[in-house]
């Protein structure tokens, strides 16, 4: 039995079970979902996001994904999503969380004043130190997975061309803080007044180097100005490029794998 979701499934009566108590008004696929089938749903209560798993290696982390929301969430200056967990008639989890309001830093980004810039470069290094400052005594065993174990376990599963000299230099360098994992700017969401209100997407997320998510934060296009500024707030800065590398090496094989296994899928932000 497949322990993932495809298109042809009944994702609309998946989601009619799940909510029986509200009123769908309208459901809508977003096309830049990489690792789950992602649906907008809109109801008489509000926005909801439900994500359903492509392969068996992405249903075991939004397992994950679920738990390390649920033990972030009130321990950083920024929202995080309550993140319902859920499974189907055939035992496949898939997740549930509420849609925070706002415009994500990807779609932003070029459109910013300096001024506005500066504030979402400070509150981008904040979260990442509040992040990586929590104690993780009693967080569940599967928050404490290494992002090392992660990226290779991706790559092995995923990619044709291996990058090992990126999997040693990771695992040489690892740390045991809590890292997000793939701090990108599709991740990071503003309010109306262009400030920085929550961080969304923990299915990378575990145990690392917090210059991890640094170099995640500028390892696709930005502008130079929010570049500079963010990296002000950090001071290795070789290590952070050489990571910067490694990411853009596996955001390279994983769009490989996701053109050929799924080309429905938007990758422009690439």
């Amino acid at each position: 039995m497949n322990r993932f979701f495809t298109p042809s499934d009944p994702l609309d009566e998946i989601i009619a079970e799940t909510m029986p108590e509200k009123q769908i008004l309208k459901t809508e696929h977003v096309l830049t979902g990489w690792t789950n089938i992602v649906i907008e749903v809109t109801t008489d209560t509000g926005a909801f996001f439900f994500r359903f798993p492509r392969n068996p290696f992405w249903s075991k982390m939004i397992v994950k994904d679920a738990a390390v929301c649920n033990f972030v969430d009130g321990k950083t200056s920024y929202y995080t999503p309550q993140m319902k967990l859920c499974y189907d008639s055939k035992k496949r989890p898939f997740s549930v969380h509420k849609k925070i309001e706002g415009y994500t830093l990807g779609d932003r980004i070029y459109h910013l004043s300096h001024t506005a810039l500066t504030g979402v470069a400070y509150d981008v290094a904040k979260f990442i130190k509040e992040l990586s400052s929590i104690d993780l005594k009693d967080a569940p065993a599967n928050v404490k997975y290494p992002l090392s174990d992660f990226l290779h376990e991706l790559d092995y599963k995923h990619y044709d061309k291996h990058i090992d000299e990126d999997h040693k230099y990771i695992k040489e360098t690892e740390l045991s803080n809590l890292v997000h994992g793939d701090l990108n700017l599709g991740n990071i969401l503003l309010d109306e007044n262009d400030k920085v209100v929550g961080v969304i997407d923990f299915c990378f997320a575990g145990t690392g180097n917090p210059n991890m998510d640094v170099a995640r934060m500028i390892s696709r296009p930005a502008p130079e100005e929010f570049e500079k500024e963010f990296l002000s707030y950090f001071d290795d800065n070789n290590e952070i490029e050489r990571m910067k590398l490694a990411w853009k090496h596996i955001d390279n094989g994983y769009a490989e794998h996701i053109r050929a296994k799924f080309p429905e899928i938007n990758l422009n932000q690439l």
